[in-house]
């Protein structure tokens, strides 16, 4: 197996982001600052190929836990970038709110609506700042996506939410390459090696998707190495997520 060279594919992320840019005459990148790894990982990644001046880190708290909020500027401070907090808990409140006014829904039958609409609204959030501040500051700003291979094959994200973006940096790599390439970039340790969660319920990802991401990167490599059960796991998260990457579309 080739060891994993993260100086080496850093250097290529850096060089893919300002050839693109300079192709397509673009100043600036938005992203939301989690708290988490992987935003953390691609806000450093972005430092470094476009400088600290042109990277823009956004929280967007909705019921949120402030440790995230911590965390997230722990990182923003450490790399210099600005950091905007744009609170929509309110506009969610406004939102079930009216929702309400539809019927009287249970908790059970609200729950992965509600969870799916926080990330829908973030996203809404950076693309309206993108376009703001690319008016405000005469530079055209992108917002980057911050989802990595693992997620993605397993179909981990919202649709019309984080799956979102302009530009994407880590998808090809998976939580234990995002974590190495952290580690070349110095991201603090307290956020690299935090217990992965998207903030949308009590419990961490792997506990929601009932699979280690070890595992996940494992069944990518060679699937024969994990108990047949796991495998069927992955096999029927990746399968039943399949509609999040195509939209049927009738042709005459």
């Amino acid at each position: 197996m080739e060891i994993f060279d993260a100086e080496k594919e850093v250097n290529n992320i850096v060089e893919f982001i300002r050839k693109y840019y300079k192709e397509n005459n673009l100043n600036g990148v938005i992203m939301g600052i989690s708290g988490g790894k992987d935003s953390a990982v691609v806000s450093a990644i972005f430092t470094k190929a476009l400088g600290k001046e042109n990277v823009i880190g956004v929280t967007i708290p909705c019921h949120s836990n402030v440790e995230d909020f911590n965390d997230a500027k722990l990182i923003s401070d450490y790399y210099g970038f600005r950091l905007i907090n744009l609170d929509i808990t309110s506009v969610f409140d406004t939102f079930k709110n009216e929702v309400n006014k539809l019927g009287d829904f249970s908790k059970e039958e609200l729950k992965n609506s509600d969870i799916n609409i926080k990330p829908r609204l973030r996203m809404t959030t950076l693309y309206y700042l993108a376009a703001l501040y690319s008016a405000v500051e005469g530079k055209r700003y992108l917002v980057a996506g911050t989802s990595n291979k693992s997620e993605l094959f397993v179909g981990y994200f919202t649709k019309g939410g984080d799956s979102v973006s302009d530009i994407s940096t880590i998808a090809d790599f998976t939580v234990e390459e995002v974590i190495k390439i952290g580690e070349y970039l110095k991201v603090p340790e307290k956020v690299l090696y935090k217990t992965p969660s998207d903030g949308l319920s009590s419990q961490n990802d792997e506990e929601k998707l009932g699979v280690k991401y070890s595992d996940i990167s494992l069944y990518m490599e060679d699937k024969s190495k994990l108990p047949k059960d796991v495998q069927e796991k992955i096999e029927k998260l990746h399968k039943s997520n399949q509609h999040k990457f195509n939209i049927p579309t009738y042709k005459r």
